[in-house]
Parts: C-alpha cells; sequence; structure tokens
C-alpha cells in the first residue's frame, strides 16, 4: 500500500508496515498487524458515520404518529460530546463489530438498497440515537435522549438490552436518561432502571455477557452478545437470551479453545487478543456441520453455532479470524480487478468448501479462511490426545488438499490485483509444504475419498456437457453402438443448481467413524441408506441401494457420484465407477435425455459402463 496524498486533502492514505503486509499476504499476522488494521478500520467507521450524517442532513425520516421524535442532530452533539469528554468510551462504541454492520446497512437503506431487516427507515436511522447514549453511558454522561423501540426492546450497543414486555406495537420509541451512572429507559407508562453499574442485570435489563478469556497474563475480554440485534449476519435479528447451560457451555469451551490457541496457534491467539471482539452464539447445528459467519463490514464480529468440541470450536475462531484479517486487508487494497462489464456473466469457479459455485472474489476469501484451519489442524493433530489424534490428522489432510487444489485453479489468473498475486504466491508455498507433511495411512485415504466425493458430487448437480453431444449419446445407446461419440467428452458448462445441498456427506460420515465411532448417526441431511452402507464398507449394499435411488421419481444428483465409489474396485465395474468418480454430469445428463425421448431410464450401471468405455477423462 503506497503512502500517496490525496491532491485535494493532503490526507496521507493508511498503509501496512512491510512486515505486517509480508505476515498477512502469508495468511498470518499477530498483533501489530492486527492494530494496523484496525486503525485503518476505525478512519472507514468514522467515514462511514459522516457519511450516514450526511445523508440525514436534509431530515430524519418521517415518523408514525404518536412516536417521540428521533433526531439524529441531538445524537450527532451527544457522540461529539462523548467524543470529547471520553475518547476511550467513544472508541469502544464505534468499533463494536455491531456498528460497523448497522453502519453499512443503514447507508444502502438511506440509498435505496434492498432492505435486509423488516424494521422501518427511522427506525434503522435512530440506532445512531442508541449508539449515542450507549457510548455517553460508557463515558459517564449526563443527558437525555428519544432512542427506537424494537418488539418492546430498546437494545443499547455494547451495554445491553431493556425489554418491554407490555409494549404491543412493533415500532416505537423510549427515552433514555442518565444521572450520575444511572440509566432509566422509559417506554409508555414504564421505566427500567440500570446501574450505576449497567454491566449487572436488573429487572427488565439484560447487560451484554462478557468472558475474561485469560484472567492470568496478558488478558482477553470477549462479548458473548446474544442481544445486538446487528449481531447476526447479514440479517438483523431480535435477541436470543442463553439459558443458564448454555451460557456455561460456551463459556467453559471460549476459555478451553482460547487455552489450545495459545498453545497451538500463539501467533492468532495474539492476534485476536487485538482484533477479535464479539461472538453471537447461535444454537447447535447437525453434527460436524457447525455454522460460522464474518462481515467484511463488521471487523472484529463472529457469529458462530455452538460447536460439537474444543477443537472445533477453536479452528472455527481461526477460520473466521482469517475472514476478519482478510476484509480488512482488502479495505486497503483490493485483491482482484473489476469485475466485467454490466450485464457480462461473471466467472464462476469449484469451492470445495461450499455446495454453490463461487465468484472469484469469494472463493479467495475461502481460500485465505481455510489455509488458515490448514494450519491450525497442522499443530493441533501432534498435541491433540491419542483419541482425538485421527480426526485432527484428517481434517488436515482434508484442508491441505482442498486449499492447494483451489490455490492451483486460480494462480494465475488475469483478474489477480499484484496484492492477489502475492498472496497467492504465499499460500501456494505453504500448501507445498503441507503437501509434503506425512499424514496416517488410514486417514489420508479418508481425506482423499470425501474431497473426490464432494468434487464428484458438485460436478453432477453444477456442470452440463454439450448439449448436442448428450443427444448424440442418447442416440448411439439406442442404436447400440459399442461406445459413446468423444463429443461427449467436451468441457462441460456450468449451470448451477440452486437447490444443491449437502455435498459434503463423505466428510461427515467420515468424521463420525473417527470421532465417534460408537455414535449412531442418525438422520443426518442428505445421508441416505446408501452413503451409510458405502461408509459402512459395505460396497455391494451400497450398490444396489444407490441404483435403486437412482430410480426414483426424483434421484438425487449426487448418488451417480455415490455409485462410482460402491462400484470402485470391481474390474468389471472399472470403467462405470471411473467415469462416475470423475464426470458423473455426463451419466445424468444422458440418463435425463434417455427418459425425456423414450419414457423409459436405463440401469446406471449399464449406462455408466458404457459412457466410461474408451472416453478420455475431463476434470
Amino acid at each position: 500500500m503506497s503512502d500517496r496524498r490525496t491532491a485535494t486533502t493532503g490526507l496521507a492514505f493508511h498503509r501496512l508496515s512491510a512486515s505486517s503486509a509480508a505476515a498477512l499476504v502469508r495468511g498470518e499476522g499477530g498483533g501489530a498487524a492486527v492494530e494496523e488494521l484496525v486503525t485503518a478500520e476505525r478512519s472507514r467507521r468514522l467515514l462511514l458515520v459522516r457519511a450516514l450524517a450526511d445523508g440525514l442532513s436534509e431530515g430524519d425520516p418521517p415518523q408514525p404518529a404518536g412516536t417521540d421524535p428521533l433526531s439524529h442532530r441531538a445524537a450527532w452533539t451527544l457522540l461529539a460530546r462523548t467524543q470529547q469528554h471520553a475518547p476511550q468510551a467513544f472508541e469502544d462504541t464505534l468499533m463494536c463489530p455491531h456498528t460497523g454492520m448497522w453502519l453499512s446497512l443503514a447507508l444502502r437503506r438511506l440509498r435505496g438498497a434492498t432492505a435486509y431487516e423488516d424494521a422501518p427507515l427511522w427506525v434503522v436511522a435512530g440506532h445512531l440515537s442508541a449508539l449515542a447514549a450507549a457510548a455517553a453511558t460508557r463515558a459517564g454522561l449526563d443527558f437525555s435522549l428519544t432512542v427506537p423501540v424494537r418488539h418492546g426492546r430498546v437494545p443499547l450497543p455494547t451495554l445491553g438490552c431493556a425489554v418491554f414486555e407490555d409494549v404491543a406495537e412493533p415500532w416505537g420509541t423510549a427515552q433514555v436518561d442518565a444521572r450520575e451512572g444511572r440509566l432509566r429507559i422509559t417506554a409508555g407508562r414504564r421505566t427500567v432502571a440500570a446501574g450505576p453499574d449497567w454491566s449487572r442485570g436488573a429487572p427488565g435489563w439484560h447487560a451484554v455477557r462478557r468472558l475474561e478469556l485469560e484472567p492470568t497474563g496478558p488478558g482477553k475480554l470477549l462479548a458473548l452478545d446474544e442481544l445486538d440485534p446487528y449481531r447476526t449476519f447479514p440479517h438483523p435479528s431480535p435477541p436470543r437470551l442463553l439459558s443458564a447451560t448454555e451460557a456455561r457451555t460456551w463459556e467453559e469451551q471460549l476459555t478451553e479453545a482460547w487455552e489450545v490457541l495459545r498453545r497451538d496457534e500463539p501467533q492468532s491467539a495474539e492476534a485476536m487478543r487485538v482484533g477479535l471482539m464479539s461472538l453471537a452464539p447461535t444454537p447447535a447445528r447437525e453434527r460436524y456441520r457447525p455454522h460460522s459467519v464474518t462481515a467484511g463490514d463488521a471487523f472484529g464480529g463472529v457469529m458462530a453455532s455452538r460447536p460439537d468440541d474444543v477443537a472445533q470450536l477453536a479452528a472455527t475462531l481461526v477460520h473466521e479470524f482469517q475472514h476478519t484479517k482478510l476484509g480488512g486487508l482488502i479495505h486497503l487494497g483490493p485483491l482482484t480487478e473489476p469485475t466485467a462489464p454490466r450485464g457480462a456473466q461473471e466467472q464462476l469457479f469449484y469451492a470445495p468448501w461450499r455446495d454453490d459455485p463461487r465468484p472469484l472474489g469469494g472463493l479467495l476469501q475461502g481460500i485465505y479462511a481455510f489455509a488458515g484451519v490448514a494450519r491450525f489442524w497442522s499443530v493441533h493433530r501432534h498435541a491433540a490426545d491419542a483419541a482425538y489424534a485421527p480426526m485432527a490428522h484428517f481434517e488436515f489432510a482434508l484442508w491441505r488438499a482442498q486449499v492447494s487444489s483451489t490455490v492451483d485453479l486460480v494462480h494465475g489468473h488475469d483478474r489477480l490485483t499484484s496484492l492477489g498475486r502475492r498472496l497467492i504466491g504465499a499460500l501456494r508455498g505453504r500448501c507445498d509444504a503441507w503437501m509434503a507433511e506425512p499424514v496416517p495411512p488410514a486417514e489420508l485415504a479418508a481425506a482423499q475419498e470425501a474431497a473426490a466425493d464432494h468434487r464428484a458430487r458438485w460436478r453432477a448437480h453444477h456442470l452440463r456437457p454439450p448439449v448436442a453431444a448428450v443427444e448424440d449419446a442418447v442416440g448411439a445407446w439406442r442404436r447400440g453402438e459399442p461406445r459413446p461419440p468423444a463429443t461427449l467428452a467436451a468441457r462441460p458448462a456450468l449451470a448451477p443448481v440452486a437447490d444443491a445441498r449437502y455435498l459434503d456427506t463423505a466428510a461427515v460420515l467420515a468424521r463420525y467413524r473417527l470421532g465417534a465411532p460408537a455414535a449412531d448417526p442418525g438422520d443426518i441431511e442428505g445421508v441416505h441408506r446408501a452413503d451409510l452402507l458405502l461408509a459402512r464398507g459395505d460396497l455391494s449394499g451400497a450398490r444396489d441401494a444407490f441404483v435403486e435411488q437412482l430410480g426414483c421419481k426424483k434421484p438425487s444428483f449426487g448418488a451417480w457420484a455415490g455409485l462410482g465409489r460402491a462400484l470402485a474396485g470391481v474390474a468389471e465395474h472399472r470403467d462405470a465407477s471411473r467415469l462416475l468418480r470423475h464426470c458423473p454430469e455426463r451419466a445424468r445428463a444422458v440418463q435425463s435425455a434417455l427418459e425425456h425421448v423414450t419414457g423409459q431410464r436405463a440401469d446406471p450401471v449399464e449406462l455408466a459402463a458404457w459412457l466410461g468405455r474408451g472416453a478420455p477423462e475431463q476434470d
């Protein structure tokens, strides 16, 4: 990043030091590098606040009758007063991740973009008053200010939320009065009081939960935020209070995960100590399918489902903080050149961590995030206890291969900027080193099988052979010709299927086998009986079950890939297995066309064998 100055203002651009830039493009970067990103993010936030104030300069959005007027000018004045009186209180509120998310969404609403929430514009814009009230409270100032009410709740960012059970209207206003550190929040005829220690709960008042993850040492305070509407991305949501049991589980797992990071990923822990500010907990998902999200506008915030275990949580924190770092880096310098002209279709790619095709920018985000995941498992697999080590070896083998193949896919892409090329080049070197590391044979084989299965299922869903070639193949099949036309091996076209889901079934079942061998997988989304038989090694049973599945009225596209695995190792099915494991989209397309023309389907194994006979593979 250069030290150029603008011709009109004379202000210097933010720039990274050479050491920080080098560390970040390698996927690394400790506290010093993140401090530089935070400094740049602060300037960006101030510009967004200024842009919002400018957008509201002609007047506040109209409010319905019966609500007290919200004034952005009054909020702005209180924020300026807070900044002068107690700069740190202002900074803490400004740099809260949820502030960044709200600013982004509010500006988009003001400019006519699609709404991400059902709140009216006057409530969204009025959140500036809630922000000002929270900052002034942290500063210990006396004030009175009108703020929005959302479904009977008054959120004050970084502080907590007042709840008015008797408020029936979805949107309204409340009065916040602060005197000598005490808060009084009045909506209608009811008042909720908090303080002077507003970090403690009180009747009608829920304080933001904060965890001291490192009571001995440098210290790390993390907000476990259940309250702020802008804690979830990209759609705001009402508070979801944790039960006592949930809160205790989160506190225990976060504390243990932090210790794992301090031991296995000390540089990441150092970076997170500076830049990780809050975690918004969401309910547990299916086992071995955790869900986590970050947003570029919410620097320092993470939304995550309750994890299955501590190591998974540690890996999730690394993953999401990689996104945070890359988002901060991109705010200083783009990784890609602008997209194609308006109306032109953007190129999409296979992303082995997604069910859907991804544009180049999204693919780079995934590469960077999962490079961090691979780095975590590369160390943790040697530190984990003996019972967990197989799982850790599997995760390392899986993610190093997935990142490596994707880096190779985009290396040298003509839309990469010089910064993008540096980043991909550095990560390619890391991947080469990881690929040379030994992994126990069983875990390595499981990872390779999971990676290949995901790719095959993705191809079956999203790729289409040339239409004319498929028609020729149907004719050749019906005429009894010995092999399909060579044109069927031409590069397939990308035709994304919107409802593609659960393409990671092989990886999920491998995790059950490695991490919980005694557990009954039960009903897993996207996993059919055939998949379970395949995971148990019953290839004959799996083959019959996949054939049955492909005979259903609405067959699963992924069953073609599963059938290819079930046929593997049997000499007479070599051609069929090879075709289905590498190019299942050909079988799907020809079978569909046959059914359309004749009203009947071919035997899947016979069709795959014929399609694979002498046909060159096309990856």
